[in-house]
């Protein structure tokens, strides 16, 4: 049969850093398909001839791949967007996505400024620990942002918190510099991902290799209180078959707050081998290790009367953490890949200072609290992505296995080793208040399938099946001593717990593509959380746990609207609602002796609704100018949330308002450029949050309850471009407001942290 096909050239200035190769077949297609090449775009138009088989690939892979009517368009030239409906080995069809295209934001990246790096995802909040951005602290929708632990926290696709399942939390943020992007799904990715209300965040790194065989970039930052950061990579390829990459980023700092200062070095490597065509094998390592002073928390009072204050000068933090990973990546055929990877952590947390229930307690010098957490994790997964044809469409399904296995120790006790970071029992008989075990296995697999029924309407179910066994053996030594610090009496409470459980969880969800930009989106999906170590764990003789405490269970869904209208307007549009049931808490219980003691159990049903909106406006189009060197651009973020219990036995906190909710959060901007400037300024309000469960208004003397005021902030960054040359400016916080994002219970606290002043950051970078 015929075949006709019209090729354009146009020329850009866009660079693309992989070559495109297109291969058609004959086919019956009237069908677009854009690519982007170094300063051309290619523009294939095939025209209605035979039956469809279009495939293209990439020189870096030749990853053959069946194609529908497609328009692959340039979204790294926008610093935010969605995943595609099949993108990479993940199915994101009908489910909320975003992505942020990190090495186009104009933002602080220096110290990883969350503020500014999410201010497009919506309904994120945040907790800002300190000035660092060594720790990720996000939570969406009415979730607890604290160590971002309600997320699936992945790099590459491969797991870094802490225990994926018994400690979720993540002490390791990759630095903004070595991202390419950062994906985020929310809830829905419970299918593909685990099992978690949260949804996915993954790290998606800058991938080995390159133009040249070796490429260079180089940052160098100074910025308020004595900041240093230096950002260093190398990149490039060996020869046909060995791509790689490897940074080194060190910081220093000595923070806003007396005592706060840090040393961090975090190092990244990953080796690539094409082994031919269809295979291709990586090896990957990340290391980081820091140390902090923490300044602790402050109560009401010290709050106002000076939120820089502390008195906390022997409170220290220590990380060390150890992630590898070995992926192979097959293309078995043009409708078939495999994904497996191998990955591994270990690592440890240590905590060390004095920390009474009262911040404005003064610090006599003398014992500190000792917390030290040993994580060793291993895991496999694979993945494998099939297309096929069906009813005349082409469907697509997705399965996937995961076997994990952590093993975390955990001792704390009081130890009296002077001011220092010294980070050692010296005494571990007479020392250690617990000394616990938590070995754990989780085994999962899933399914996702997408059923096309016509050219604009798809379905997605899927299931997961899981298998959980958490354990936890050990001992809590309840101590009393003297005025001189002596042992007056110790008694052992030996405690052993296992938990196993498997179940299966399921979700729908389905897309309608009214046209080629406009789309709208749905999906429906069950949720679980594991009771985690931290929950079945004994940390003082003031706290008991609930011998009935169960896992939390519930589901969330996602109706929305998203797309562009004309060039000028870009918009996602969504509602969602978040059923949490059995929701885990501390509250106050009356033993049958009278004794009132603080317990932790499953406090009730959480429900959470809210209405999520981004648009974005490209001025100068609106304005049909036709300006190619002037860009404006003006976006807009806001979520309103609802929340309530709206069950529980417990009557002080039956209807009240789930904590740590901000019924408002807003966030907007005015991005510009000329030639090769950027400025970027951004305002962020959140209104007030209640910060437990009974919805307590004002602090007691611990600080860890009461309100967080409403707030509004500022941030301004530039950059310019020449050459191989960059120069980055930011200013943050910048009308140097007072504000506190979170009241802690323990570390870093316990207490309000204050968020930081305004601040600079400059930073001078090149490019060879």
């Amino acid at each position: 049969m015929a075949e006709e096909a019209c090729c354009i050239l146009i020329r850009t200035g866009i660079w693309h850093r992989k070559k495109i190769i297109l291969h058609i077949k004959t086919g019956s297609l009237h069908s677009t398909i854009l690519f982007m090449a170094y300063k051309y775009v290619l523009l294939f138009a095939c025209f209605l001839i035979a039956t469809p088989r279009i495939f293209a690939q990439t020189d870096s892979l030749r990853q053959a791949r069946v194609l529908d009517e497609v328009q692959v368009n340039d979204k790294a030239s926008s610093d935010f967007d969605n995943l595609r409906k099949i993108d990479g080995m993940k199915i994101t069809v009908g489910k909320k996505t975003e992505v942020i295209n990190v090495e186009q934001l104009t933002v602080n990246k220096s110290n990883n400024n969350t503020r500014q790096l999410y201010a497009k995802v919506t309904g994120l909040n945040i907790f800002e620990n300190d000035g660092s951005g060594l720790q990720l602290s996000i939570g969406g929708r009415g979730l607890d942002p604290n160590r971002t632990a309600n997320f699936n926290v992945r790099q590459n696709g491969y797991d870094i918190s802490a225990d994926a399942l018994g400690y979720p939390e993540s002490y390791y943020t990759p630095p903004a510099d070595a991202l390419q992007r950062i994906e985020i799904i929310k809830g829905a990715a419970s299918l593909q991902f685990g099992t978690q209300f949260g949804g996915l965040v993954n790290f998606k790194m800058k991938p080995a290799g390159g133009n040249k065989p070796f490429e260079l970039t180089s940052k160098q930052t100074l910025g308020s209180w004595n900041f240093f950061g230096s950002f260093n990579r190398i990149n490039g390829h060996i020869g046909k078959k060995i791509d790689y990459i490897a940074y080194a980023h060190y910081k220093r700092g000595d923070g806003w707050r007396p005592n706060s200062g840090f040393n961090a070095i975090n190092a990244y490597t990953e080796i690539t081998y094409r082994v031919n065509d269809q295979h291709k094998i990586s090896f990957q390592y990340t290391l980081l290790k820091y140390l902090a002073q923490q300044p602790g928390g402050l109560d009401d009072r010290m709050y106002a009367q000076d939120p820089r204050q502390s008195n906390r000068a022997r409170n220290w933090f220590d990380v060390s953490w150890n992630l590898f990973s070995i992926e192979w990546l097959s293309q078995i055929s043009p409708n078939t890949s495999l994904q497996t990877t191998a990955y591994g952590l270990m690592a440890h947390r240590k905590a060390l200072g004095f920390r009474p229930n009262r911040p404005a307690q003064t610090d006599p010098g003398g014992k500190r609290d000792l917390l030290i957490g040993t994580f060793q994790n291993y895991a496999l997964e694979s993945r494998l992505l099939h297309h096929y044809q069906l009813f005349g469409k082409r469907q697509s399904a997705l399965i996937g296995v995961r076997i994990y296995k952590g093993n975390t120790l955990s001792k704390q006790g009081n130890v009296d080793n002077g001011s220092g970071a010294d980070f050692t029992f010296h005494k571990e008989v007479d020392e250690l208040i617990s000394d616990y075990r938590f070995p754990n296995l989780n085994m999962a697999a899933f399914a996702e399938q997408v059923f096309r029924l016509s050219d604009r309407w798809s379905i997605t179910p899927g299931l997961r099946f899981e298998f959980i066994q958490t354990r936890s053996t050990g001992t809590f030594n309840e101590i009393i001593y003297d005025l001189r610090d002596s042992i007056i009496s110790k008694t052992a409470t030996p405690e052993s717990r296992s938990l196993a459980r498997s179940f299966l969880i399921g979700g729908l969800g389905s897309s309608y593509q009214f046209r080629q930009d406009l789309e709208l989106y749905g999906n429906i999906s069950q949720n679980y959380r594991s009771v985690t170590f931290s929950d079945i764990q004994l940390v003082n003789a003031s706290l008991e746990i609930d011998p009935n405490i169960r896992d939390e269970k519930g589901w969330s869904a996602d109706l929305g609207l998203r797309g562009n209208l004309g060039t000028s307007l870009r918009f996602d549009i969504s509602g969602f609602h978040l059923y949490y049931g059995n929701k885990i808490g501390e509250y106050f219980f009356a033993r049958t002796n009278g004794q009132v003691i603080r317990r932790r159990g499953n406090i009730g049903v959480a429900q959470i609704s809210g209405l999520e909106s981004f648009l974005e406006l490209n001025i100068l189009h609106a304005l049909a100018k036709q300006e190619k060197q002037f860009k404006l651009s003006v976006y807009s973020n806001l979520a309103l949330t609802h929340s309530r219990i709206s069950k529980s036995k417990l009557p002080n906190v039956l209807h009240k308002q789930v904590e740590y909710v901000p019924e408002v959060n807003w966030k907007t901007g005015i991005q510009s450029q000329y030639k090769q400037l950027k400025v970027s300024v951004q305002l962020s309000h959140l209104s007030q949050q209640y910060t437990d469960a009974t919805n307590a208004t004002s602090g007691n003397f611990s600080g860890v309850i009461g309100l967080l005021p409403a707030y509004t902030l500022i941030d301004l960054s530039a950059a310019w471009r020449w050459k191989y040359l960059l120069i980055e400016l930011s200013l943050n916080n910048l009308g140097n407001a007072t504000y506190t994002t979170r009241r802690a219970t323990g570390y870093p606290g316990p207490g309000i942290i204050p968020g930081e002043g305004r601040a600079i950051y400059a930073t001078l970078g090149v490019q060879l």
